[in-house]
């Protein structure tokens, strides 16, 4: 069966969350972003203790409440519903913000529409007229904090490549994405281009380089 014809999925949601909360040291105070990035807070590994913290003001940000349990007053960037742990914080909106701009905060889990073979991210519109721009906290995010990781599908619902030589999307930010986690393969961004560190299982070196519009170097130590 040829590359072109065989349908590719690789990786659901929940495993490309686990693969990124599996990357993130102990004892690291972690922003994640709205979306996909979500998830990564229920697959932190056992014993190991990430602080998470959510733009609209809450360190210490705990598991998805049980059915029924919910406090609609308690929820995280993307609205949604949160726990928080024991000894949590709940502050202002403008404390969070410094304390993200003050470099506070470890690493970032991000959403992508566009990430280039640089780093530069794209996350906030796609420069159409008709779109809805959603700036939200992305740019002191990338600015600001230590580590930017993304998580994203490969491509888009049209089978367009997300990972790009450049942009051409507005940018978030550039040269600032350092890891890349699709449901395909996890790339690393370096001084010499983009290098695939793992691939999904059933999914070749090949096939990623099809969907991607960017040079890929084989760099995977899982074959």
């Amino acid at each position: 069966m040829s590359m072109t014809s065989r349908q590719v999925t690789g990786w659901t949601r929940e495993e490309m969350a686990a693969l990124v909360a599996a990357d993130i040291p102990d004892g690291s105070y972690v922003n994640l972003g709205i979306g996909i990035p979500e998830l990564v807070a229920q697959c932190v590994p056992a014993g190991v203790e990430i602080i998470l913290q959510t733009e609209n003001g809450l360190l210490g940000v705990g598991p998805e409440p049980a059915e029924g349990t919910a406090d609609l007053e308690l929820i995280n960037a993307g609205k949604k519903p949160v726990t928080a742990i024991p000894g949590a914080a709940y502050f202002h909106h403008g404390d969070s913000f410094t304390m993200i701009r003050g470099g506070h905060i470890d690493i970032c889990v991000l959403g992508a529409m566009q990430v280039s073979r640089r780093g530069d991210l794209a996350n906030w519109s796609t420069g159409d007229p008709d779109a809805i721009p959603a700036v939200g906290g992305a740019m002191d995010l990338v600015a600001g904090v230590r580590k930017i990781f993304v998580i994203t599908e490969h491509t888009t619902r049209k089978g367009e490549p997300k990972i790009v030589d450049e942009c051409t999307y507005p940018l978030t930010g550039k040269r600032v994405v350092e890891r890349i986690y699709t449901n395909l393969a996890v790339l690393e961004v370096t001084e010499e281009g983009l290098v695939v560190r793992k691939l999904a299982p059933g999914v070749t070196f090949g096939e990623v380089e099809e969907k991607t519009a960017a040079p890929l170097i084989d760099g995977q130590c899982n074959r």
